[in-house]
């Protein structure tokens, strides 16, 4: 029985805190898995540091722990973020995101994250079934860091070449993490 999307967002808790940065290429991975199709540039561009500070000012993310570069972000700023992107490439402007995101509780927006999210956070697990063994399987490696790389198999959605940018830069900025060091 495969888990719940919402059980499977949770686990991207477990690395948190991140900064700005961070938070930002974990939010744009997790996005860009999920395939969706951005309906303007303000959704198509991928959230960065800037952009996160932006929506904290602006309201639309809560404040973090900590000022200025020792500020950091958990699991509910991943959630607040995923969901203004995944807003936004649904269409919808920043003030209508404003709103709505006012009046939902942390469980109602984890859900709805989740739900959107689904397809990336099931990891391609319909790309998980028995290969025949005359099949030839191939897969890339990605240089992350010194002694880290990637393996990705070129038949899986996760292939594509954005994903797997996505991928490399969440991971670097994991490594960034003090705690990971």
């Amino acid at each position: 029985m495969a888990e719940s999307p919402v059980a499977l967002l949770r686990a991207h808790a477990r690395h948190a805190p991140w900064n700005a940065r961070g938070l930002a290429a974990h939010a744009t991975a997790l996005v860009d898995a999920a395939g969706m199709r951005p309906t303007n540039a303000s959704a198509r561009a991928a959230p960065s540091a800037r952009a996160v500070r932006f929506y904290v000012a602006n309201g639309l993310i809560d404040h973090p722990q900590g000022k200025g570069t020792a500020a950091t972000y958990l699991y509910r700023h991943l959630l607040q973020l995923l969901a203004i992107k995944v807003r936004q490439r649904e269409g919808h402007a920043l003030d209508a995101i404003k709103i709505e995101m006012a009046g939902l509780s942390g469980d109602l927006l984890e859900k709805r994250v989740a739900q959107s999210l689904a397809r990336a956070l099931d990891g391609g697990a319909e790309a998980v079934v028995p290969h025949d063994d005359e099949r030839t399987v191939s897969w890339r490696r990605i240089p992350v860091a010194d002694g880290v790389e990637l393996h990705v198999r070129d038949d899986v959605a996760a292939a594509r070449d954005d994903a797997v940018v996505a991928m490399r830069e969440s991971v670097r900025a994991a490594l960034g993490r003090e705690d990971v060091r």
